[in-house]
């Protein structure tokens, strides 16, 4: 049986605003696997991955989503290396990270909405912004200095494309600044390409450059000709062969371009190289939530709902006990989704239902669940508890999309569309 597909699509204006939300979604900071003969003299080795353990024992405890740890791990590394701009943009990818993933910021179904664009900003504490703008400018300027001493010092380059990257994420995320978001985007691109143009075997820096690449080239051909205007250009499969170099590469932009490789070959409906990406790195971060989240997607995405509603049902039993400060709120939607695919109709319900028992739940993420409910029930023919859970959205936020849906249902039933 066919997935259930969600109600919102995604517009050519907000394909190309998905620059900003892929790099937000999968990109932290990354440094180079390896160094480079046109770095700046006498300059210390960069604390990375492959040769600082400090920074090894940081990403592993990144990448398993031991936020607290891996910050303690990124700030004893830049007590080691205080003028590395790698060492400081780890630190701030692991403050960043944290935060957003507290706020509700990464789960990836609030981006499938037309409306996301005007949706509220994320309540991120002022002390942790005010610790973000910091660090942002802490390694600019490292990057910038190092950059004044030798225009083509790759290391620096490729660090200030880094440091870019993070700031369009919070420039969009957090401010809601979607032309300064684009602006830091697009010079992370220039950044990683003049490193590639210097060092064609960077791999790392083909990260971001896929990215681009991808999804420009994934526009129409109104969008791609205003793109070229400005001097934008893409290619699908060549984004898709740059995230494989650079997933292939070893460095430490892998595990990134493997999430981004997940995304794009979902939507590309290669499902089994993306449930094969997803598996391995569910094999390397056992710990890790939002791996788990998405292989669970993906199954249901591919078809395969019986493993989907199997995969989010262990998601929610293994629960904060294998998963510390999982938003399980999100894998009771996804099992909602996948029952519903499936038309077991009052189980799709019942986890609808369960949404709302989880702590913290965001609002939006409350609204969206109370609505699916109410058209699970309208179709098992509970009209009254169908109105319940439109008047309960409608309260939520009387302004949402949601409540604009929930105003129609009040008013005629929901109905299954034929398939």
């Amino acid at each position: 049986m066919k997935p259930y597909r969600s109600r919102f699509a995604v517009g050519a204006y907000y394909c190309a605003v998905l620059i900003v939300l892929v790099v937000t979604l999968v990109t932290r900071v990354n440094a180079s696997s390896k160094t480079s003969s046109q770095t700046v003299p006498n300059v210390a080795t960069p604390a990375k991955l492959s040769t600082d353990p400090v920074t090894r024992n940081g990403f592993e405890r990144f990448y398993n989503m031991d936020y607290d740890r891996a910050i303690r791990e990124f700030e004893i590394a830049v007590q080691q290396h205080p003028d590395d701009p790698f060492a400081v943009n780890h630190l701030l990818s692991g403050v960043l990270w944290k935060e957003l993933y507290r706020t509700g910021a990464l789960d990836s179904d609030l981006y499938a909405k037309d409306d996301f664009l005007e949706s509220r900003q994320f309540p991120v504490d002022p002390k942790v912004k005010a610790q973000i703008n910091e660090l942002m400018d802490r390694a600019r300027e490292l990057e910038e200095k190092r950059l004044q001493a030798n225009p083509n010092d790759i290391e620096a380059l490729y660090a200030r494309g880094t440091t870019r990257a993070i700031r369009a994420t919070y420039m969009g995320l957090v401010e809601k600044s979607w032309l300064g978001a684009l602006r830091a985007a697009l010079g992370a691109r220039r950044d990683h390409e003049r490193v590639l143009q210097l060092d064609p075997n960077y791999q790392d820096a083909k990260f971001v450059v896929g990215v681009h690449q991808y999804i420009v080239g994934s526009l129409n051909w109104a969008w791609k000709a205003a793109a070229s205007v400005v001097g934008i250009s893409g290619n699908k499969q060549r984004g898709i062969q740059y995230l494989y170099e650079a997933a292939n590469g070893g460095g430490e932009t892998s595990v990134d371009a493997k999430i981004a490789l997940s995304l794009f070959l979902r939507r590309e409906q290669r499902y089994k190289e993306a449930i094969d990406l997803v598996g391995g790195l569910m094999h390397g971060y056992p710990r890790n939530y939002l791996v788990a989240l998405e292989h669970a997607n993906l199954l249901n995405a591919a078809g395969r709902g019986p493993e989907a509603v199997a995969a989010y049902r262990r998601l929610l039993q293994l629960g904060t006990g294998n998963f510390p400060e999982a938003r399980l709120e999100q894998a009771a939607w996804g099992l909602g989704e996948a029952l519903r695919g499936q038309h077991d109709f009052q189980a799709a319900a019942e986890a609808y239902d369960s949404v709302n028992n989880y702590k913290h739940v965001d609002p939006e993420l409350q609204g969206r669940a109370e609505l699916a409910a109410g058209e699970m029930y309208d179709v098992l023919r509970r009209r009254d508890v169908a109105i319940r859970k439109y008047q309960a959205v409608i309260e939520v936020d009387a302004s949402s999309a949601h409540a604009e849906v929930a105003k129609k249902r009040l008013k005629k039933p929901f109905q299954m569309p034929k398939a």
